[in-house]
């Protein structure tokens, strides 16, 4: 099987979920947050955490995920402001922990719309390949 492909069946996998997930309940992300999910960390601080992705869709594929359990963007409260402009950062610090010199792509996915398919929220930090534009 060629990459394009595979990648054109993990979007379409990842479109499918995203059009099933609902928010509220526990997450595989807050599980991996509070360590009941064995997970080897690129970061962590009292904050967030910082994971390679298990279903990468770039040779470089990373999530930043908050601890607090925020089911998505759009209804993050403005209290939050702090911890999103951190996880930002941490982002940035990890992309350049990682070598990612020549650039990287930010993706949040809000609601089935946008795609997302686990309800908590998530930055997704890809680099390795050259983007696409408009994405999706």
């Amino acid at each position: 099987m060629t990459v394009l492909p595979y990648i054109l069946l993990a979007m379409s996998s990842e479109t499918e979920k995203a059009q099933t997930a609902k928010p509220g309940g526990d997450t595989i992300f807050g599980k991996i947050a509070r360590k009941e999910i064995p997970c080897e960390f690129l970061y962590e601080d009292d904050q967030c955490v910082a994971f390679n992705d298990v279903s990468p869709q770039a040779p470089s594929h990373f999530l930043v995920i908050p601890k607090k359990p925020i089911t998505q963007l759009s209804v993050a409260e403005d209290a939050d402001e702090q911890l999103l402009g951190h996880l930002l950062l941490v982002a940035k610090k990890v992309a350049a922990q990682c070598g990612l010199k020549e650039g990287y792509r930010l993706v949040i996915n809000d609601g089935a719309l946008g795609g997302q398919s686990v309800y908590h929220l998530h930055i997704h930090v890809m680099s390795g390949r050259q983007m696409g534009w408009p994405p999706g």
